[in-house]
């Protein structure tokens, strides 16, 4: 890495730590639900398909987090960045502290970026072309969020974006096991999706104001602390009654109404930040508990669709 004589154990781990292991898990999350819907569905389980599955969309999201970090050393928005609430917010802060170089953590994120994009090809060969379509949306707005001159987190649209690249694993890891489209993880997908946007939305609280210095125009920056708050709530209401519409419209089995169990740690960080979204200790409380509930609403998700089928 940048220390020349650096051993080869701590090189690979700061490969690792480039990565922002931490936030990996809510992809897998995302990858068990698709694998989920496919299995409820009676299609089946192929088990090497998931574990590529699984590999690939983790290599991906790792791939992103460090073009992040590239992009947001590039604009100077981590170096400006001293009231992030790390390891939540501010990116891996490796650059920042000397440990590697701009140069290596672009490498490290494109490397990773083209071999999930070499992976998912040869993954579509024994699946399907639809794969291909999917793969190649994700990894371009995996792209767009943080690179110019789109970077369309510096525009308002990161929740979104954020949003579209874990609805399409989720349909993506269904659909390897389906081979076809279908309307169920779409459907479950959303919420899930919902769910994540409000993960970006609360991280950019903290950063605020480094982002206002480089002209990174995120929703955080836009909004009041109240602002956020009150769209947070409005997120977390929209993913449970987007989900409970469809049971009633039987679009989903109403055992997926287990993803409820993500409402009230959801609706207690959106009171702690329009209560006290400017101090740090409730603010960090806010973060950990939309983390949580976004997790717990994937895995209520799975449970509903697994357990009346074992």
């Amino acid at each position: 890495m940048s220390s020349s004589d650096s051993a080869p154990g701590s090189t690979w781990g700061l490969y690792w730590r480039m990565v922002r292991p931490g936030f990996l898990s809510i992809t897998a999350v995302a990858c068990l639900l698709g694998m989920a819907s496919a299995a409820a569905c009676g299609c089946g389980f192929d088990t090497p398909k998931a574990l590529a599955t699984l590999a690939l969309a983790l290599m991906a999201h790792a791939g992103a987090n460090v073009l992040n970090d590239y992009h947001d050393a590039r604009s100077g928005a981590d170096a400006a960045n001293t009231q992030g609430l790390y390891p939540f917010t501010g990116g891996s802060r490796l650059i920042q502290g000397g440990l590697v170089s701009v140069t290596e953590t672009r490498s490290w994120a494109w490397t990773l970026l083209l071999l999930s994009m070499l992976g998912g090809m040869l993954l579509a060969v024994r699946t399907d072309g639809g794969l291909l379509l999917i793969g190649a949306a994700g990894l371009a707005l995996a792209w767009a969020y943080s690179a110019p001159p789109l970077q369309l987190m510096s525009r308002g649209l990161g929740e979104v974006t954020v949003a579209a690249c874990w609805w399409l694993v989720v349909v993506g890891a269904d659909y390897v096991q389906r081979q076809q489209f279908f309307v169920i993880p779409a459907y479950v997908g959303a919420s899930f999706a919902v769910m994540i946007a409000t993960i970006l939305l609360i991280n950019g609280v903290p950063d605020r104001e480094a982002d206002r210095a480089v002209g990174k125009h995120t929703l955080a920056t836009r909004l009041s602390n109240r602002g956020v708050a009150l769209l947070h709530l409005v997120l977390v209401l929209l993913a449970h009654g987007w989900l409970a519409v469809g049971v009633l419209s039987l679009v989903p089995p109403a055992p997926t109404l287990w993803a409820f169990i993500s409402l009230p740690p959801a609706v207690w960080a959106s009171r702690l930040l329009w209560h006290h979204g400017d101090q740090r200790t409730p603010l960090k409380r806010a973060i950990v508990l939309t983390l949580v509930a976004a997790h717990l609403h994937g895995l209520g998700l799975i449970m509903g669709l697994v357990l009346p089928h074992l």
